[in-house]
């Protein structure tokens, strides 16, 4: 009985904790609502000077780095931090046996050693404006009842582009425009943005600092890792965006951050700014129940069947382990993200939470005589629940597949290819062959291992069929039980050996041989991705008439909970749009009798030491600056080197690199990680455990300084107390 009671007091102790914890990913124009609290907490700032949406303010100094992190500019010349996980990519683009940047580090002694990178970019949010009033306005011509437009990126950039006009981006160049969806739909934003591509690597810490405590110490605190990298914007001579020249210079930017060497204490505010990319607050418990079951324990079977594989190569080839490191630290992220959910779902009565929730609102909506909210909620119980099976071997699909097996993605010639080799045109014939050479290249590309792909392919294929039934199955993995008597290593050996794509010299006698369309149309790994890719499309268009009904039972349901409690406490879910999140500096105690203080320094860096353990070898300068205590004026008040500190304030991924500031506005730290058992907060914070863990900003310039030997850059960066 007492059992029975536990977890809906549990629940109802979190819903009573809301108003007053530092919970929030609150949008810049909700700041004057939040500000006297932030005063209470300790902000000196004004509020205008944090978001000023008619002038500069410090929202002007953060952007939007390569598309899912967070940086901050912190000189007059388009410097940028973030975090090392942020730009590894970058780093390893660079990275050859020669030159290991990811292992030895990388300092651009000036600004003509700066490297350029592809595919990058970083985004300034000019303007917000509320245009909530003119898309209803615009959905109201919509005659469709069912009509999802409301929630259509495509439908509301054509509302954007209406709204400035069809010359806004000619007469601003580098500006674009993007209206976002809030609360299911019941708030619309417009933001004006400013795209510049030209951006550089600048430094970067060595792995065993940048990624010190890799895998096992990810989402965990204590923590000991120089998490951050350094780039530079660069324009064209007016300030514009412009692509990749020589002649661009360091852009001036209208605002960046002063740096404080002034250090945290316990209970100091602390303030964070950044993208926070996606959060699930408004689930009902049913929801819950999917994301651990389905999404969650998909993820972590098969990435875990992935992983090991590629760690196990990486560590017996130095090669393998700088072509598979970015890979690896992106699938190993999710993953442990993953288990953590599931764990603050288990132990933390997050389901109940979500239960009590809507129990309240059913119970308030059927007192007021609108019972359309606990309709929704049944709709949504509903639909989740005829959904699941197909939900499951979509996942299954693609996780263990897609996202798991990169011959997979190998090029599927389109039909206009094939039909070009099939004709006698010799220029048509050889525009194709080229076409899909470059595709090919790009598929097998310098990061790309055959021999690596092919044990991780063996490995999962094994698993996913021995979870989906045979007649559920990719018509062609039905091979594997049909041609090859269940041998999966046999199938997987011969896709490669028959394929053109199976070794660049197989792709080398196809392309400058007599290639034909007979060769395409019975190539075993095109056969192969384009029979999963298939089963994929198959499987998205029967799952969407599931998805129309749930978005618009959510919008009702967040409507009834906006109504029933107000917006002043309630912010919308993450959507890697612009926010701001506030709390203390403060440690915490994750079970009885065991409590994590606020601050971690160098020497928990040197008690971690194991030079056996790759995870965990020091860097030879860092061990002799800690022998030699050479800290200069980044050490602590008491002497000690401060590594890093976590905070109450409520981040997500899309937070990472974001500038953490102190009460005063300077930055104190950068945003890398939350702790294991804050994970939860996705869903709901959970004031007791949740933190974000963030590299104290002395440590950054430390290592730029004494490791990295920079001091262009820390003279380039003003430095206050």
């Amino acid at each position: 009985m007492k059992k029975k009671l536990l977890l809906p007091l549990f629940a109802v102790l979190c819903l009573t904790q809301i108003a007053r914890a530092d919970e929030g990913m609150w949008l810049m124009q909700q700041l004057s609502r939040k500000y006297a609290q932030m005063k209470e907490r300790g902000l000196k700032m004004k509020e205008y000077d944090l978001y000023n949406p008619d002038g500069t303010s410090l929202k002007d100094a953060v952007v939007l780095f390569d598309g899912g992190c967070t940086g901050e500019v912190v000189s007059d010349r388009g410097l940028v931090l973030t975090n090392h996980h942020c730009g590894y990519s970058m780093i390893q683009a660079h990275s050859t046996l020669e030159h290991n940047y990811l292992e030895d580090g990388f300092w651009a002694m000036n600004e003509a050693d700066e490297l350029p990178n592809k595919d990058i970019s970083v985004v300034f949010i000019d303007k917000i404006e509320d245009v909530t009033d003119y898309v209803k306005k615009e959905l109201k011509s919509i005659k469709d009842p069912n009509s999802m437009e409301y929630l259509s990126p495509k439908y509301l950039q054509k509302l954007a582009d209406k709204r400035v006009g069809k010359n806004f981006s000619t007469k601003n160049p580098g500006l674009s425009v993007e209206i976002k969806a809030f609360y299911g739909g019941n708030l619309y934003l417009m933001f004006t943005k400013k795209t510049y591509t030209d951006v550089r690597l600048v430094g970067a810490p060595p792995s065993n600092i940048g990624k010190f405590g890799a895998d096992t110490d990810n989402w965990m605190w204590p923590r000991h890792t120089g998490d951050f990298s350094i780039f530079r914007i660069y324009a064209d001579k007016n300030g514009n965006p412009a692509p990749y020249s020589p002649d661009n210079v360091p852009l001036r930017p209208k605002k960046y951050f002063n740096i404080s060497l002034g250090g945290v204490q316990e209970k100091d505010f602390a303030m964070i700014m950044g993208f926070p990319g996606t959060t699930h607050r408004y689930f009902t418990a049913s929801e819950v129940d999917e994301w651990k079951s389905l999404d969650n324990d998909i993820r972590i079977r098969m990435r875990d069947i992935r992983q090991g594989v590629m760690l196990g190569e990486m560590l017996a080839d130095p090669q393998i382990k700088i072509m598979y490191s970015a890979k690896y630290a992106g699938s190993q992220n999710g993953y442990k993200r993953a288990i953590g959910a599931n764990w603050a779902i288990k132990t933390r009565g997050l389901r109940e939470t979500k239960q009590a929730m809507q129990d309240r609102l059913i119970a308030w909506g059927n007192a007021q005589g609108k019972p359309q909210y606990a309709q929704a909620i049944s709709e949504i119980d509903a639909t989740v629940s005829k959904r699941a099976d197909l939900r499951r071997r979509y996942l299954m699909l693609e996780e263990g597949i897609i996202r798991g097996i990169e011959f997979a993605r190998a090029p599927i010639p389109t039909e206009a290819e094939i039909n070009a080799l099939k004709s006698g045109d010799a220029n048509a014939r050889r525009t194709m062959i080229s076409d899909l050479r470059t595709r090919y290249n790009a598929f097998a590309d310098k990061d790309y291992s055959a021999e690596v792909d092919k044990k991780i392919a063996v490995a999962m294929l094994t698993e996913y069929i021995r979870e989906i039934p045979y007649e559920k199955l990719p018509a062609h993995l039905q091979l594997i039980r049909d041609r090859f008597a269940g041998n999966v290593q046999a199938y997987v050996d011969d896709i490669f050996a028959r394929s053109i794509y199976g070794s660049a010299g197989q792709f080398a006698r196809f392309a400058d041989g007599s290639p034909s369309a007979e060769q395409l149309a019975e190539d075993p790994m095109i056969l192969f991705a384009a029979s999963v890719f298939g089963e994929y499309r198959k499987l998205y268009q029967e799952l969407r008439p599931y998805d129309d009904p749930i978005l618009r039972a959510q919008r009702t349901y967040i409507a009834g909970l906006l109504e029933m409690d107000g917006e002043q406490d309630q912010f919308p879910d993450a959507n890697l749009t612009l926010r701001f999140t506030y709390g203390q500096v403060k440690g915490y105690s994750p079970r009885d009798n065991v409590h994590y203080g606020h601050q971690t320094t160098l020497t928990g860096v040197m008690e971690k030491e194991d030079p056996d353990n790759w995870e965990f070898v020091v860097d030879p300068k860092l061990k002799d600056l800690y022998q030699r205590r050479d800290y200069g004026r980044y050490a602590d008040a008491n002497g000690a080197m401060p590594v890093a500190f976590c905070a109450t304030t409520h981040t997500t991924g899309g937070n990472s690199g974001s500038p953490v500031l102190n009460a005063d506005g300077a930055l104190i730290g950068l945003n890398f990680d939350r702790n294991w058992e804050g994970v939860g907060g996705d869903i709901q914070y959970l004031a007791d455990y949740q933190r974000s863990i963030i590299v104290d900003i002395r440590y950054v310039l430390l290592v730029i300084d004494k490791v990295g030997g920079c001091q262009r850059l820390i003279d380039e960066m003003n430095i206050v107390r």
